[in-house]
């Protein structure tokens, strides 16, 4: 039997984790793992708690959503954040994906469509619901998942001919997460090997110094 999707519901409002709560565990393959009212608090006991899907609210107390997204992925980097919220700005939408959420949602979207984010996001794609994909220009809407800091930090150093474990050094963090960031730089970028990686760095200017992608 396949094991159950494992969800964590990161919003401030009551009313919203009760509904989502209701509507999630009517599915069979789902499971909400807990329900939390900040950022800092979802960073912190993401590690414990293995979500394989955070629904993450933006504007939360303490730590808001977008900085949570980008120090959860650190420490929990298989889990797939969803961004589900009230603004349907591109400002947000882009910036959200930006800090390395894999969907966005907002609030009003109907039942089934939170649950069709949640199989879109498990199979590795990204999702964007009809709203948040009419605030973004067609190219912004189909183009390249785009690198998160971190992700350009890692390909830097990768680009520099450093090996994983002193990429891990370096930055301390685990080897396990350099091959996870490492393994969606190449999905985002549709790059197989390490010398694309590098051919790549060097025609985007990486190289140069900054670290900045031109993307």
């Amino acid at each position: 039997m396949t094991k159950p999707v494992r969800i964590l519901i990161v919003d401030d409002h009551p009313m919203v984790v009760e509904g989502l709560e209701s509507i999630l565990e009517s599915y069979d393959d789902i499971e909400v793992v807990g329900a939390l009212c900040d950022g800092r608090a979802a960073v912190e006991q993401a590690g414990t708690l293995c979500p394989d899907v955070i629904l993450m609210d933006l504007n939360m107390p303490k730590l808001g959503g977008l900085s949570a997204t980008e120090m959860l992925l650190e420490r929990a980097p298989d889990a797939r954040v969803l961004i589900l919220s009230m603004h349907d700005s591109p400002e947000y939408i882009s910036s959200a994906l930006g800090h390395g959420a894999m969907g966005y949602l907002l609030k009003d979207v109907p039942t089934e469509e939170i649950k069709q984010a949640i199989d879109a996001v498990m199979r590795g794609e990204r999702y964007l619901c009809t709203g948040a994909r009419g605030s973004l220009t067609p190219d912004e809407s189909a183009g390249r998942e785009p690198l998160t800091g971190r992700e350009q930090t890692i390909l830097l150093q990768l680009a520099q001919g450093k090996s994983n474990k002193e990429v891990a050094q370096a930055l301390e963090i685990s080897v396990r997460t350099v091959e996870t960031h490492r393994k969606n730089i190449k999905r985002k970028l549709g790059i197989s090997s390490t010398a694309g990686l590098t051919r790549y760095a060097l025609e985007h200017g990486v190289l140069q110094g900054t670290g900045a992608l031109r993307l």
